[in-house]
């Protein structure tokens, strides 16, 4: 999981997370390790523990309020009514980011977004310095012609962050992404519009207490780092039972 650099400037303002959470992500990841592997309770630690996994519930709830659910946003695949959301706040120059869109995202795409359960929500959370920070105003920017999953994938190829993302690279992997208007493309990089767009992700992150990437929520679970396969399918597996619960 790659860390924030020391020299990368990051701002002050961290804004609460959705209203009323009494929680961080960060805080919440120690309590789902800790109620997977708990005892059993006993005498009063059981009250305890009941209202320990209630306020767990809550705030996973708040957490999965997060997902914005826009049938028209570029920057999410699958269905914007799917029962399980998952959301990846992430950096185009973090290695293990890259890890994740290779290894492990095509296999929850065929598994689950095609069959409608699983809808992937972008976040860009730009760690690294004014490349990342270009790279993610250069990803909504394709996603302005409907080019951004393409873009992700290149940016994300095998070499492809070691080769750096300068205006020039910028503009070969919108190339490369079959992106059509190369200079509607630079205006909308270069234009506000994209870096508000970024600023607000990476408020959205801040806000969780995230600190790194990849970052992920799964149906409002935090997962960190580029974890195994089967750690995002058994998330995916966990909120779709929930969602299902939830509705009858």
């Amino acid at each position: 999981m790659s860390k924030n650099p020391r020299n990368t400037a990051v701002p002050k303002r961290r804004p609460l997370l959705v209203a009323g959470a009494v929680a961080v992500a960060a805080a919440l990841l120690g309590t789902v390790s800790y109620t997977a592997t708990r005892p059993e309770p006993r005498g009063d630690a059981a009250g305890q523990d009941t209202a320990a996994g209630q306020q767990l519930d809550d705030t996973t709830t708040r957490l999965a309020e997060l997902a914005r659910r826009d049938g028209g946003d570029p920057l999410a695949q699958g269905r914007a009514d799917a029962p399980v959301v998952l959301i990846e706040y992430a950096d185009f120059k973090c290695g293990f980011c890259g890890k994740f869109a290779r290894d492990t995202e095509p296999g929850l795409v065929k598994k689950y977004v095609a069959d409608g359960t699983l809808r992937i929500e972008w976040r860009n959370f730009p760690l690294f310095g004014a490349e990342s920070q270009a790279a993610a105003a250069a990803s909504w920017a394709a996603g302005q012609q409907g080019r951004f999953w393409q873009f992700h994938r290149a940016a994300y190829a095998e070499g492809a962050k070691e080769k750096g993302f300068g205006a020039d690279r910028l503009d070969a992997l919108a190339r490369e992404a079959g992106v059509k208007d190369l200079d509607r493309f630079r205006r909308d990089r270069d234009g506000r519009a994209a870096h508000a767009a970024v600023a607000k992700d990476r408020e959205e992150a801040y806000a969780l207490g995230a600190t790194s990437t990849p970052s992920f929520l799964v149906g409002g679970q935090p997962i960190a780092g580029a974890q195994p396969a089967a750690a995002f399918e058994q998330a995916v597996e966990s909120a779709k039972a929930a969602a299902k619960a939830g509705r009858k």
